[in-house]
């Protein structure tokens, strides 16, 4: 399936979810914010939430520091 992530177009598969997207891309236990066809998605909607063929989402990683 193809989408658009972070401005890049991406080719995933075996990825049905916003939580398996994240799991795929090494973010798993991250703080990160997601947005998917520009609509925040809850991080406690995570697991329920499609990813469908070319959707378009940001994920955005917090980095501390000071």
């Amino acid at each position: 399936m193809n989408i658009t992530l972070n401005g890049q177009s991406i080719q995933v598969d075996k990825v049905s979810t916003v939580a398996e997207l994240i799991a795929h891309l090494g973010y798993t236990g991250k703080r990160i914010a997601v947005e998917q066809n520009g609509e925040i998605v809850p991080k406690s909607t995570h697991d329920a939430a499609p990813i469908t063929e070319g959707d378009q989402l940001e994920i955005v990683v917090a980095v501390g520091g000071g």
